[in-house]
């Protein structure tokens, strides 16, 4: 299932969110549920689930996310 909304093109949407926005802000708007962001990135670094619900974005934020996989 894809979330990302109408528009994205490879992978990838601009978006605007209100200053102040964390990062669960942005899975909420867009109903991303929390167990299926595995890895969060922001700008190349890791955020920790433990600081997603705190971790404000910024205006060029580059905020990526991976479901969890199963391997074998």
């Amino acid at each position: 299932m894809s979330y990302l909304p109408a528009g994205a093109k490879d992978h990838a949407v601009r978006v605007e969110m209100p200053e102040g926005s964390t990062v669960y802000d942005l899975m909420d708007k867009y109903q991303v549920p929390r167990e299926q962001a595995h890895l969060v990135v922001c700008n190349g670094l890791f955020v920790p689930p433990s600081k997603r619900d705190n971790h404000s974005l910024k205006d060029g934020d580059s905020i990526a996310l991976w479901p969890p996989v199963a391997g074998g």
